[in-house]
């Protein structure tokens, strides 16, 4: 009998030691360090089959390499093509992560149910009677999707052959084992080791592979880190409970850009793709209200108008309070001491409240403008023009600081139907033929004087 040999792994990141100590030295972490079995037996995890694509492994000069654009499967779902950079490439292995019930199983099922070949969706979390509940409300009429509960990779890869899939979905890689690891499913080794089955699967059969994954309270995928490094693409599925809007935003892509942002709307009847995301996030009103005012934003490469919102008021108590959602909150503090000292609004003394409508976060220093009309709406309780929208970010001396991609946001507002749009005077604009008002600014009182008199 062979020897049983063991190491010491941090189930935080996954940092491997000879022996236990109580904190681990990578991240600084107490308590996470936990013995597991790493023997191997000397068996092949996967055999190849006759449709496997044998790649050349001799070297090649750089000019001899093809560079033609690599084909892409159509995922058959806009929203997801945009993240990934147009497609699923084949022999690619993409990690999705993303909060407890956000919906990244039905989305991944949603997707399976929509591709015109062979899908082979593995659970090792629902039963198949429970996926063919949620499959009944989204698209009970596919016939190339093919469910399987296990969480065995033997039997798993055993199943890939006599099917023989076009791609290849787990939910989750959490819950899978391979008997060449003595652990038990999540642990570290065991989630390095069944990855690496997929990834040596995937790149041998040209076989796209899709793995969700489980995320720890701090907000990053459970499991060693290493895991991320391994797959070609991680994406992030986020959103909030409490909105029916979900998010979903790459955070690494080796085959396109990580600045793509896909909008989808949770229904009964599965998630919905949301092709103009900027009227789901302004408020439709008749009347004009005070403390409100719109931002051109960009999220990656896609222009969004979205609404501020702002309450000023008297403090009651003897500290003011400075309360944000969706927004940072020493941004706003640094807005509101720019507002005292260049522009003498007397701010100090009362509570001042921010909202990004939509249940949304943003990053962009562009709202800045949109933020100072919001706060100035509702000190002097007075609305803002109606039809009109805000780009440019202020600085600490008062001045409206140009943005980038000023054209795109510009189009952005004049296809939504906005007749007037402020920007930073120091912007070039080389639009031609705009039928919206462009009104140049350079500092925070042409604002106030041009909305308020």
């Amino acid at each position: 009998m062979a020897k049983v040999k063991t190491a010491f792994f941090c189930q935080n990141c996954g940092t491997q030691y000879p022996k236990w100590q109580g904190q681990c030295n990578a991240c600084k972490q107490w308590n996470t360090i936990v013995e597991e079995i790493v023997h191997k037996e000397e068996k092949p995890v996967w055999q190849a089959t006759n449709h496997e694509t044998k790649r050349a492994s001799k070297p090649l000069r750089i000019k001899e390499i093809d560079s033609a654009e690599e084909y892409r499967l159509d995922s058959s779902d806009g929203e997801l093509n945009r993240v990934l950079g147009g497609g699923i490439v084949p022999g690619s292995l993409i990690l999705l992560g993303g909060e407890p019930g956000i919906g990244k199983s039905t989305l991944l099922l949603q997707i399976s149910l929509k591709l015109p070949f062979r899908t082979l969706y593995v659970s090792g979390e629902e039963s198949q009677k429970q996926i063919k509940m949620r499959a009944e409300r989204i698209n009970p009429t596919s016939d190339n999707c093919y469910i399987l509960t296990e969480t065995k990779t033997q039997n798993i890869f055993r199943q890939i052959e006599e099917i023989d899939p076009d791609i290849l979905i787990i939910d989750s890689i959490q819950t899978l084992h391979t008997d060449y690891i003595e652990a038990s499913p999540g642990s570290i080794s065991q989630i390095r080791e069944c990855t690496a089955e997929l990834i040596k699967f995937a790149k041998e059969s040209n076989v796209p592979v899709i793995l969700i994954g489980h995320i720890t309270k701090d907000g990053n995928i459970a499991g060693p880190k290493i895991l991320e490094h391994m797959v070609d693409t991680v994406l992030q599925f986020e959103g909030d409970r409490n909105h029916v809007y979900r998010l979903l935003r790459s955070l690494k892509n080796r085959f396109g850009s990580t600045a793509e942002l896909g909008i989808y709307e949770m229904q009964g009847s599965g998630l919905r793709e949301v092709s103009n995301p900027s009227e789901i996030l302004i408020s439709h009103r008749e009347e004009n209200l005070s403390g409100t005012a719109i931002a051109a934003t960009l999220e990656g490469m896609r222009p969004l108008m979205i609404e501020i919102q702002a309450l000023v008021s008297t403090a009651v108590y003897g500290t003011p309070q400075r309360s944000t959602t969706g927004y940072n909150a020493k941004r706003l503090n640094m807005i509101l001491a720019v507002l005292e000292k260049r522009a003498g609004f007397r701010l100090g003394t009362k509570d001042v409240f921010l909202n990004v409508t939509g249940g949304i976060s943003v990053d962009d220093p562009a709202i800045d403008l949109a933020v100072v009309a919001a706060i100035l709406s509702s000190n002097e309780d007075i609305p803002v023009i109606k039809d009109c929208c805000f780009v440019g970010e202020v600085g600490l001396s008062g001045e409206i600081r140009p943005v980038n991609r000023i054209d795109q946001r510009i189009q952005e507002a004049e296809k939504l139907g906005f007749s007037q749009i402020f920007v930073s005077k120091y912007n070039k604009i080389t639009l031609k033929n705009s039928f919206i008002k462009i009104s140049l600014v350079s500092r925070i009182e042409d604002i106030a004087s041009e909305l308020f008199g």
